[in-house]
């Protein structure tokens, strides 16, 4: 068994500050959308852009909401980031009734406006060790709010593909996002045969197999971040990626089809 890489750490006041920027720039977006865009089709199941709109919404306020309630026993298991993006299918279906219920309550705009106003205040004073009982666990809450940014850029790229609508990435959101998903590939698919690249983000090994030692490894696959955001996350899929030159992979190993999603 290869070693388990150490998980990695994330800045606490650029992970705040990045869901809060992301969170503006969707807002900024959804000004823009008139009746029949919010009705559109979005490429999330039978979501139109309202319960996209609404599922952002979500997992923001989620962090107010979350610290109003008591904190889980601290003898539980914590979830770490990692952790997260292998159980959240598991609760596909609640949220899924969530959102939907979110989506009727009021309009996209508004919506968006009490998640900010609600976010604002946790974010700058939650103490990062807070552990929160969410939908997977027990889990910190500057863990929890890695996972935020996440969801922000994911379907931030999933509302400019339902939209055409041209939508900012923050960098510190996008960065967080591409390396949390590649080391979420580290650890569905351990090894050390094959190299990732994802300029300039993240580089992780993984792929059983011969392990090289010195110079360029022998199967390396590289690609930019928004591609392999839409990778890993079962928007784009291998074949497809192959095919569009959106990436390019050299070895008998470099072959991530097995292996991806790594979240859904």
């Amino acid at each position: 068994m290869p070693p388990r890489p150490r998980a990695r750490m994330y800045d606490p006041a650029k992970t705040r500050a990045a869901v809060t920027a992301q969170l503006r720039h969707v807002r900024d977006a959804v000004k823009e959308l008139d009746e029949e865009r919010l009705g559109a089709p979005t490429r999330l199941g039978d979501w139109t852009v309202r319960e996209l709109i609404a599922h952002v919404t979500m997992a923001v306020r989620s962090v107010a909401h979350l610290l109003e309630q008591p904190a889980p026993p601290s003898r539980e298991p914590v979830v770490t980031v990692t952790g997260w993006t292998g159980a959240t299918a598991a609760r596909a279906a609640d949220i899924d009734e969530d959102t939907r219920a979110l989506a009727a309550s009021a309009a996209p705009g508004e919506l968006l406006k009490q998640a900010e106003t609600r976010f604002a205040e946790p974010a700058a004073t939650a103490p990062g060790d807070r552990l929160l009982a969410t939908r997977v666990g027990a889990m910190r809450l500057d863990d929890y709010l890695v996972t935020r940014c996440v969801e922000l850029i994911v379907h931030t790229d999933d509302l400019a593909a339902a939209t055409g609508a041209e939508i900012p990435y923050d960098r510190q959101a996008l960065a967080t996002t591409t390396r949390v998903l590649a080391d979420a590939l580290a650890a569905k698919a351990p090894g050390g045969s094959v190299e990732v690249r994802v300029p300039p983000f993240a580089v992780v090994q993984c792929v059983e197999g011969p392990k090289h030692t010195r110079g360029t490894p022998p199967n390396v696959i590289e690609t930019a971040p928004l591609p392999w955001i839409r990778l890993a996350t079962g928007r784009l899929t291998w074949p497809e990626a192959l095919k569009s030159a959106q990436l390019t992979a050299s070895g008998d190993r470099a072959d991530l089809g097995p292996h991806l999603p790594v979240l859904t």
